[in-house]
């Protein structure tokens, strides 16, 4: 990795069928130990299950109210300030369940890539 300063373009924002919006912050070949996004989910919505086969994830949630889902814990209330850890491998999603979008970072290790990604069906309802 060499030093850099990366100029973000909110532009750059896209939709995901995981049913949130996703920023790449950083994630880059030349960096491959680590990637950061900024993710957005919308008022009432939950995200689809989903997993990283082998990449730890850690959520640091900017602006909002959720409803995280991890692993076998309970779902938990997560507010401003908070971190969510995730393991490789662990299923997971989240609900907005305040009236303003939910940004959150998400920062993967090693970096995010697409084959990682598995969604999950939910066969609990």
């Amino acid at each position: 990795m060499k030093e850099a300063i990366k100029q973000q373009n909110p532009g750059n924002e896209f939709y995901t069928s995981e049913k949130c919006y996703i920023t790449e912050l950083s994630n880059t070949p030349d960096d491959p130990d680590v990637s950061i996004a900024r993710a957005r989910v919308e008022p009432g919505v939950t995200t689809r299950w989903h997993r990283l086969k082998e990449t730890v994830e850690r959520y640091y949630i900017l602006i909002g109210r959720g409803l995280v889902e991890v692993g076998e814990l309970p779902p938990q209330v997560v507010n401003t300030g908070d971190i969510v850890l995730i393991p490789a491998e662990c299923r997971q999603r989240i609900t907005n369940i305040g009236s303003e979008d939910l940004v959150f970072l998400a920062i993967c290790t090693p970096r995010f890539s697409n084959d990682d990604y598995e969604e999950i069906e939910d066969n609990s309802t």
